[in-house]
């Protein structure tokens, strides 16, 4: 049953990236109840309160002001108060220094309650067509192009699918940047997510630099590029018994160490689970 909010605790609440259909029952419940709501633009959320008839006040808490604010906000919660952390759009402390302030509640041993809701980076995911079992989620890259062009030099051989957010204004830099990853790597591109001008691309890294080349890229964008082809490592026979005794060693059965070790190594589970059982006994 819902019950009204637990004072002294710290709610993140997310809220609809674009669609304003998105907003849950639990997220404007809290919303109506708390003492307080922490706003990363107290006017964009001034308009969301407002469409919902929600009169809860509001403070500000973003980049610029988050030291100060984040020790008034742990002291306003150590008083008694209860208080909804909201980003301008989707999941509290994905790209914005919400976590700072999840951290501190943390270390000072106050409650914090997620609110689920809607996140670009998981709508993205999961409409892309690329593998959603393992992913690695990088947000927006280096503004600068040698910075950025590092950190993707880094993602290169990482074999999960990544998931950027990237502004227009650097949108085709950022695609040739992706080069790196080769151009025949598959990408989706989603623009504008739950919007009315949605937008859900799927090509290749060359692909997506050619078409956006005479494009003037509008709205925010969200990248899911798929992980890179995993290599064989070149592993003998004795390194391979190792390491099965390795995982042995921590709790798991001669099957259950074959099934991972061939997931690590694109070796056959078969071959792998024949020398798991030519292994001596434990004592």
């Amino acid at each position: 049953m819902p019950s009204d909010p637990t004072p002294g605790t710290l709610y993140l609440v997310g809220t609809p990236i674009g669609n304003l259909e998105d907003m849950t029952f639990r997220a404007v419940r809290i919303l109506q109840s708390v003492d307080l709501i922490a706003a990363e633009d107290t006017r964009h959320t001034g308009k969301l309160l407002h469409h919902f008839q929600i009169s809860t006040p509001q403070i500000s808490y973003h980049d610029h002001n988050r030291q100060s604010r984040t020790s008034d906000l742990v002291e306003q919660l150590r008083w008694g108060k209860a208080i909804a952390l909201v980003t301008d759009a989707g999941t509290p402390g994905i790209s914005d220094p919400g976590y700072e302030l999840v951290k501190a509640c943390a270390e000072a041993g106050i409650s914090v309650v997620p609110i689920p809701g809607p996140s670009a980076a998981i709508a993205a995911l999961t409409v892309s067509g690329l593998a959603c079992d393992r992913f690695v989620f990088e947000g927006f890259l280096p503004a600068k192009s040698q910075a950025r062009r590092a950190r993707l030099e880094i993602l290169k051989s990482e074999s999960r699918t990544l998931i950027f957010y990237e502004a227009p204004h650097r949108l085709r830099q950022t695609l040739q940047d992706l080069r790196l990853f080769g151009g025949e790597r598959p990408m989706v591109l989603a623009r504008e997510l739950t919007k009315l001008h949605e937008e859900i691309w799927r090509g290749t890294i060359d692909e997506a630099i050619e078409r956006h080349g005479d494009l003037n890229p509008q709205g925010e964008y969200t990248l899911v590029v798929a992980g890179a082809e995993p290599t064989q490592p070149l592993l003998s026979e004795d390194a391979l018994k190792a390491e099965l005794q390795t995982l042995i060693s921590q709790g798991f059965s001669r099957s259950e160490a074959s099934r991972q070790l061939a997931q690590q190594t694109a070796l056959p589970r078969r071959q792998i689970y024949q020398l798991a059982l030519s292994l001596p006994e434990k004592n």
